[in-house]
């Protein structure tokens, strides 16, 4: 595992450093509207989806692996906009990137997006705990 942020991550991570504190859960909140909506395939069957116990609201994963290539795909309520918001952030910066560079991110990602003081450590801990999903999907399927 890499101890920088790399790629589409590295340049969110500067977005919200970039931002005035007060506008980042602005930002956030705008990323929360950006969640690509599941595919039936997915959404016909939820039960195929993993939950992640460490977010405050529900919200549900899975990974696809193909060619070296990983998809995502999150079921977040549209009445959690910080949850959300932290699934875009992950499907924007690691949705069709490869095995590696999605392997390759650090655990401690949701540390480094400037939200520490707007967003409560349980809800960095949900962001971690997703990620971590992510990648433990994306081994069992390589």
């Amino acid at each position: 595992m890499t101890s920088e942020l790399t790629g589409k991550l590295a340049e969110i991570a500067a977005e919200f450093a970039e931002v005035a504190a007060s506008d980042r859960l602005q930002l956030l909140l705008e990323f929360s509207q950006s969640l690509p909506v599941l595919p039936e395939r997915y959404a016909d069957h939820p039960e195929l989806l993993e939950a992640v116990p460490e977010c405050q609201s529900p919200i549900f994963l899975i990974t696809e692996v193909n060619d070296g290539i990983v998809n995502l795909f999150f079921s977040a309520p549209a009445e959690a906009p910080t949850t959300r918001g932290f699934a875009s952030i992950l499907h924007e910066a690691l949705d069709g990137q490869s095995v590696e560079d999605v392997l390759d991110v650090p655990e401690d990602t949701a540390l480094r997006l400037s939200l520490t003081d707007q967003v409560s450590p349980l809800r960095l801990n949900g962001m971690s705990g997703m990620l971590a999903r992510i990648q433990r999907q994306v081994r069992e399927k390589i």
